[in-house]
């Protein structure tokens, strides 16, 4: 007998043969009787009509020939449209698996031992879980054809060792963000644009579980006493929890996935985020050593771009990579992610990234990547840029280049440093060579907006001159921006850095 032991009452005898399932028949309470069609085959009935219906609806009630709505068209429409709060319901087949899994699921924990069950893999949970299954269902008086019985074992199976009806969400490769804002609405990003996602959490309590469940593998916490937690997924996807009282319409999760596949300068240019003068220009600045500050707004494609732009590292070099939670993933062999910890229950013990700029001083690095900088931690790392730790980048939140180097100066300056303004400006212009813009337009797109050289200092001014910049010039009857990437035609300041490394004439080509 296996580890799954502990079952009783129709378990008692043999386990019933998992054969040739049957259309549904409508004998229990919350059985799939409406999907039990003939049509396609008893054992893999055909979906729900509701599927094709929504397909084959047009786009607009205007029609598809309509002219385009004009601008106040726009405004007026959007000013009158509902203001009520989406709820993501699940319907149809969905929503009948979930329903038959709340009946089923409190009959399937009482025939299964954790431990064992903690012990296995989800393909192999899903074996032990199928003989049992049917059981319970034989006991609930409930038929189920083949699809609705696999359909049922992948929620459960979720429900035990995943991430319940997250990982629906999880698997799909279109889908780049998460956003839960309690239990009955959750929203999802796919191509830049944000829409409804249909899944729903049991109630508030079920939420919580999951969000406890992906902190805790990181070794964080989230409760009443540090009711905020950043975490990350197995897959290097970031996490960021809140919890009542702070969020007031329940737990809220916010998943920034990770690309499975690695996204590189090129597959950039190809996606039209940056032309070809542009990538040349940044994968030569990433092999030359120039230290890089990547600028811009949230979810605009910061760390997709550091990532992009750390595979032009020598495999030789020592790299450092510090985060407040790990979701670089670089290509060089020697490579060191390291990571901040919080404070303890007694508020002990916080580990910031400044203490890990500084310590990772002292461990012969030969490029210091900061996930992010947001605080005084930016003096040790412009310290580091310019005390022998060349090709150093770090991300950045700000609007412009020209703002993301006043924000640099006032991080410096909320540190405990006693350090004048004008030495402060002149440190961030001798240690700084690139600033990268990225932006995510209305659209969807992210495009990289600008890139700026940091030439020096001009009295008590930071001196920076544009190489690349994106000009807006149209927009299409369906929303999407039509612009144009420029060469500014100067001469690059940073062409000796290039020279160093044997790329000048490509380096000056591609700017001019």
């Amino acid at each position: 007998m296996s580890a799954f032991g502990k079952r009783g009452g129709v378990g008692s005898g043999p386990r019933p043969a998992f054969g040739v399932a049957k259309p549904m028949k409508g004998g229990g309470s919350g059985g799939l009787s409406t999907l039990g069609a003939s049509e396609g085959g008893d054992q893999f009935p055909p979906l729900d009509d509701l599927a094709s219906e929504l397909d084959a609806a047009p786009e607009s009630s205007a029609g598809p020939g309509a002219a385009p709505m004009g601008a106040m068209d726009r405004l007026n429409t959007r000013m009158n449209a509902s203001g009520e709060a989406a709820s993501s319901k699940q319907e149809g087949f969905e929503a009948a698996v979930h329903r038959i899994k709340e009946q089923v699921l409190p009959r399937l924990l009482e025939r299964v031992d954790p431990e064992a069950a903690a012990t296995l893999n989800k393909d192999e949970l899903a074996e032990e879980f199928r003989p049992i299954i049917g059981e319970v269902l034989a006991e609930l008086k409930i038929t189920l054809n083949r699809r609705e019985q696999f359909a049922l074992e992948k929620v459960l199976v979720d429900e035990l060792l995943g991430l319940g009806p997250l990982e629906e969400l999880l698997s799909d490769p279109a889908v780049s963000d998460i956003m839960v804002n309690g239990p009955e609405q959750t929203f999802v990003e796919r191509k830049g644009k944000l829409e409804l996602a249909q899944i729903q959490f049991r109630d508030e309590e079920h939420l919580f579980q999951i969000a406890q469940r992906i902190v805790n593998k990181v070794g964080r916490r989230v409760d009443q006493t540090s009711p905020l937690a950043d975490a990350r997924l197995q897959d290097g996807s970031r996490v960021n929890v809140i919890i009542p009282p702070l969020s007031l319409r329940g737990t809220a999760i916010s998943i920034r996935k990770f690309s499975e596949k690695p996204i590189t300068l090129d597959m950039m240019k190809g996606f039209g985020s940056m032309s070809d003068k542009m990538a040349t220009c940044l994968k030569i600045a990433g092999a030359s050593r120039m230290n890089i500050v990547i600028s811009g707004g949230t979810g605009s494609g910061k760390t997709t771009m550091l990532n992009a732009l750390s595979k032009m590292i020598d495999p030789g070099e020592r790299v450092i990579t510090i985060e407040d939670a790990a979701e670089l993933r670089l290509q060089q062999p020697h490579w060191l992610p390291l990571e901040t910890r919080p404070p303890n229950l007694e508020g002990q013990g916080a580990i910031t990234i400044r203490d890990l700029v500084i310590n990772a001083l002292r461990m012969r690095p030969d490029r210091i990547i900061l996930g992010e900088i947001r605080g005084q931690e930016c003096f040790d790392l412009l310290a580091a840029m310019n005390t022998g730790h060349d090709g150093s980048m770090a991300t950045l939140h700000s609007n412009s280049p020209r703002e993301c180097l006043a924000r640099m100066e006032n991080m410096v300056m909320m540190g405990d440093i006693k350090i004048p303004k004008e030495a402060i400006s002149r440190q961030i212009a001798d240690s700084v060579d690139l600033i990268v813009q990225v932006k995510r337009l209305r659209d969807g797109s992210r495009r990289t907006t600008n890139i700026t050289e940091v030439i020096g200092m001009e009295g008590e001014v930071i001196v920076t001159q544009e190489l690349f910049k994106f000009e807006y010039l149209d927009e299409t009857a369906d929303g999407k921006i039509i612009g144009e990437y420029r060469s500014m035609g100067l001469r690059p300041y940073t062409l000796d850095k290039a020279k160093q490394f044997g790329f000048d004439q490509p380096y000056l080509e591609a700017c001019l």
